[in-house]
């Protein structure tokens, strides 16, 4: 895949995937070497009205310089006057998500086996120091984030905590239908272990593990 300059003519564009705030996703076949791809295609007057630019910039510059088994190949990016085009890895199977809401729930043995790949890196950063930002999803959100503290990487023990709560019940251990009562639940660090499904004893020593992780403002072993 490695070249000096790319354009939309390189490419024969096929299956609409599907869109987010800033462009359309598409998977693509690189014509030269038959290569299958996704192709990210940002609109530039998109980012301009969300000031973006800067988020852009630092995603594909941390995702381009990442290659891990988990983590989506970033092989090359272009730009014309109108659009800015991320040429991405292809993951055949799709978003995790989706493959979690057509099962409902995960099994342990499920749950930690195959392969998950990290696709978005929109707010991720090359630091290590402590972080205000506040960003991200409600129900995966730390409480040093909701209290605007400083935080490092231990959040992202966090979120590996919810992660593994939501592939073995279905849903995010704080989820409420009140966004704040979700908060209260985040604050209080009150995640509960209903007997719906059954779930080991030693998985939930992990995702409790993983909520302590932010109290003790470590950087924990799980």
């Amino acid at each position: 895949m490695a070249r000096d300059e790319w354009s939309m003519a390189d490419f024969e564009i096929g299956k609409y995937i599907g869109e987010g705030k800033f462009g359309k996703v598409y998977l693509a076949r690189e014509k030269k070497s038959g290569y299958v791809v996704v192709l990210k295609v940002i609109f530039k007057a998109k980012l301009e009205k969300y000031r973006f630019h800067a988020h852009l910039g630092q995603e594909i510059e941390i995702q381009h310089g990442l290659d891990h088994p988990n983590v989506i190949r970033l092989f090359a990016w272009f730009h014309d006057e109108e659009r800015i085009v991320l040429v991405l890895e292809y993951a055949a199977r799709g978003e995790v998500y989706k493959v979690l809401r057509t099962a409902g729930h995960f099994s342990e043995a499920t749950a930690t086996t195959g392969r998950l790949k990290i696709a978005d890196f929109g707010w991720a950063a090359w630091s290590n120091a402590k972080r205000h930002t506040l960003c991200g999803t409600i129900d995966y959100l730390a409480p040093e984030m909701l209290e605007k503290k400083a935080h490092g990487h231990a959040v992202d023990n966090w979120t590996l905590g919810i992660l593994c709560y939501e592939f073995l019940y279905g849903k995010p251990p704080f989820e409420e239908d009140k966004q704040d009562d979700t908060f209260r639940r985040i604050l209080n660090v009150d995640p509960m272990f209903p007997s719906t499904h059954y779930v080991s004893p030693q998985a939930k020593d992990l995702i409790s593990k993983a909520s302590k992780a932010m109290s003790h403002d470590t950087t924990p072993v799980l």
